[in-house]
């Protein structure tokens, strides 16, 4: 069956990825079709170019409250994240070579760790509670002489829970630690204000806020050092090298613009598909009943088999806490944190609204979960 006569699907997935807002698209479009300078060429097509970076760079700055100049633009999440932890593990080695991270880190930060393992680093991943909570205190307990590195993201991508970042930041700045967080998943859904945050550095991910995939940002605190781990010309303060992605750099910088804490309308839609679930079957939530991202509602549905899960997925767009591969069950990593067992991980759908989701198509969700239930009840 090709797209065209398939079935509409409801999008469901938007911590996945989101889809490009139209008003980003309009932004792009000239830098697409006209301007298409090098932002480094000392002439007009390259000083129109230059004037769009900049002026990216401070919308960026502008929604995480810093100054233009901590902002560098970078490929997307993962790379920001790999300069972060690696750029200042090399940088600040002499100073020792510990690192403390969580078990529900996503896997551009997960791999990233284990890669440094690999580089005479030590790093300590502490235990989520069930909730998947992390709690302050055991970081500061497991802080050591030859600790150099906090790195917690601010919400997860799963389950949701928002991590208290700012205590977490405080304990850093009274150990002299610099402190990193993954907040791919937070920015447009809550306050994400670096200041407030007390970190020192920040990943950024332009897909996960109706930008273009291929493009993110890392906010670096003034004193930071970091070690490249590109190499090359001088762009971006010589941190990040190559020539800059002008076109998606505008669609990251315009949806920072546009971008707002939308937790009012998400979190009452949100409810709304979680009350209505758990009038038809019996559910569990997954991650913080409070201390979560708006959009996010991970639950598992207990009393149903995975026929129900895997034809859920035929008319709605969302994410499961099994994949299958190679005939095998593959389970979450942040499930497995939270003591989920395999076989209601099997049976457990993250679904995640965004800026385009109406109540009406929260009303079909609950409509055909309902149908579906009846039928594999």
């Amino acid at each position: 069956m090709n797209e065209q006569t398939s079935v509409r699907q409801i999008y469901l997935d938007y911590n996945a990825t989101t889809p490009i807002d139209p008003k980003v698209a309009d932004a792009m479009l000239p830098f697409l079709r006209k301007h298409f300078g090098n932002p480094s060429s000392d002439h007009k097509f390259g000083k129109i170019a230059k004037r769009a970076l900049e002026n990216a760079r401070r919308q960026v700055a502008e929604l995480i409250n810093c100054k233009s100049d901590e902002v560098i633009f970078t490929s997307g999440g993962t790379e920001s994240n790999n300069s972060a932890l690696i750029g200042y593990a090399l940088a600040n080695k002499n100073k020792g070579n510990h690192i403390i991270t969580s078990t529900i880190e996503h896997p551009a930060i997960m791999e990233v760790c284990r890669y440094l393992e690999t580089r005479g680093f030590d790093v300590t991943y502490l235990q989520v509670d069930k909730f998947g909570m992390i709690d302050p205190e055991n970081i500061a307990k497991n802080i050591t002489s030859d600790t150099i590195m906090i790195s917690i993201m601010h919400a997860n991508n799963e389950v949701g829970t928002i991590q208290p970042i700012e205590e977490i930041g405080k304990i850093a700045r009274d150990h002299k630690i610099c402190l990193h967080s993954d907040a791919a998943q937070s920015l447009g859904k809550i306050q994400v204000d670096v200041d407030k945050m007390n970190v020192d550095l920040l990943s950024i991910a332009g897909h996960k806020i109706y930008a273009p995939k291929g493009v993110g940002a890392l906010f670096v605190r003034d004193g930071i050092e970091l070690d490249n781990i590109l190499h090359g010309a001088g762009q971006e303060k010589s941190r990040r090298p190559g020539t800059e992605n002008i076109l998606e750099i505008v669609g990251l910088g315009k949806a920072c613009e546009i971008a707002k804490a939308e937790s009012g309308r998400l979190s009452i839609m949100r409810d709304k598909l979680q009350k209505g679930i758990s009038d038809i079957t019996k559910i569990k939530l997954n991650g913080h009943p409070i201390k979560r991202l708006p959009n996010t509602l991970n639950i598992t549905f207990e009393d149903h088999n995975n026929s129900l899960i895997s034809r859920i997925s035929s008319e709605i767009a969302v994410s499961y806490g099994a994949a299958c591969h190679s005939n095998t069950q593959e389970i979450s990593s942040v499930l497995k944190a939270l003591d989920v067992k395999a076989e209601h991980a099997q049976k457990t759908i993250r679904f995640s609204l965004g800026r385009f989701t109406s109540e009406s198509e929260i009303d079909e969700v609950v409509s055909i979960i309902s149908r579906l239930a009846n039928e594999y009840s």
